[in-house]
């Protein structure tokens, strides 16, 4: 892909000096599904693919931008200290200009301008955070291009917020770490209340990770997931009539169970159940593979979907139909949706012997059920943003 987006950018913006890289990974949740937004632990780990950027520096003000993976969109040309709104004919360019105005409202100078062309290989729409890798891509670029020495964590905040208030989904902060915090072959659980962190490695032995995506896209902004997160709150606030919490996180499973009387709408209910006893999953399934326990890790995945069908409604046919397939194949340790749901892709524990059967016999039930055909990616574990 380097080369591609090199040539892509000399073709574009001429012999422009010098040329700087960066890559920042997509990422796949292993377990812990709608919990950072209410508080709760996730179990997140980059891959290898991601969306990658070439650079040259500009002597003037102007801002160049071009994805090869939006080409019909053409070449978007901003000003540095512009007011940067979000315009819908502006498409992916919008991440980056939310990226520029964070950067601008928090009394950091840009001094001139860049021509940034970008690229990148996650599937767009699948669930793996294509969004999140932008943000934390574009906050890498300025970081590093402009000399300001922000930390991480900072970065990772201004992420949440572009992608909160400037783009409108209310998403938790779990993309975002993922993309910037991740190292070599390990998840990472993160308490999404206290940003607190432990890497775990993933000693999966005879087994692999396989990403099957659905093929039916999603878009976080016009999906039901803002509708998901009031439901929560909802649930929240009437908890805390008689709980000192925060956040749903905040409250084991037995807590919940003598409580749940509070919450007067049954659909609320089922939605704070899931946040509830998914973030007891999420740090259950980090012990069993800290112990070797493969077996209990594939079950808790398994139950994590269940919950995510039954309890939030965020599966529907298509995911069902590749998780139940998974799970009926006998080389399958543990299979779940992954990412926000309604479409995008599943996440599925396999032995690798037997992958290529069960690519083909998924994928044929698949085709059979609902018309489409998925992919199958091998997940191989990255590592965070960086220059290349």
């Amino acid at each position: 892909m380097h080369a591609q987006l090199n040539s892509t950018h000399q073709q574009l913006f001429g012999n422009a000096g010098e040329l700087f890289k960066f890559f920042a990974p997509g990422r796949v949740n292993l377990i812990g599904e709608h919990t950072d937004y209410n508080g709760g632990h996730v179990f997140p780990c980059a891959l290898d693919k991601g969306t990658y950027a070439i650079v040259s520096i500009r002597n003037d003000n102007k801002i160049k931008l071009y994805s090869t993976n939006f080409s019909k969109i053409g070449i978007v040309e901003l000003e540095v200290n512009q007011k940067f709104t979000h315009e819908p004919q502006h498409d992916w360019a919008n991440y980056v200009k939310g990226m520029y105005k964070i950067f601008l409202d928090n009394g950091y100078k840009i001094s001139h301008g860049l021509n940034i062309t970008i690229g990148g290989n996650i599937p767009n729409g699948a669930g793996l955070s294509s969004s999140a890798s932008l943000e934390i891509l574009i906050a890498t670029i300025l970081n590093y291009i402009y000399k300001f020495n922000i930390d991480p964590v900072t970065l990772i905040k201004w992420g949440q917020n572009v992608e909160n208030n400037f783009i409108g989904v209310n998403s938790g902060i779990m993309d975002q770490f993922a993309s910037m915090m991740s190292i070599e072959n390990h998840a990472m659980l993160l308490n999404c209340s206290t940003l607190d962190y432990i890497y775990a490695p993933l000693n999966l032995n005879e087994y692999i990770i396989i990403i099957a995506n659905t093929n039916k896209r999603r878009g976080l902004a016009d999906s039901k997931y803002n509708e998901r997160v009031l439901e929560c709150q909802t649930a929240l606030k009437q908890l805390q009539q008689k709980l000192d919490i925060k956040t749903l996180g905040d409250i084991n499973s037995d807590t919940f169970l003598a409580n749940e009387y509070l919450i007067t709408n049954p659909i609320h209910r089922l939605r704070a159940h899931h946040a509830v006893f998914e973030n007891q999953r999420t740090k259950d399934a980090v012990i069993a593979l800290k112990n070797n326990d493969l077996i209990t890790f594939g079950l808790l995945m398994n139950e994590s979907h269940i919950s995510l069908r039954d309890n939030y409604a965020v599966t529907g046919i298509e995911l069902d139909t590749l998780v139940e397939a998974a799970w009926n194949e006998p080389s399958t340790l543990g299979a779940r949706m992954t990412g926000a749901g309604f479409g995008g892709c599943t996440v599925n524990i396999v032995h690798k012997q037997m992958a290529d059967s069960f690519i083909h016999n998924v994928g044929k039930i698949y085709t059979e059920k609902t018309g489409l055909c998925a992919d199958f990616y091998i997940a191989n574990v990255g590592k965070g943003a960086h220059a290349l």
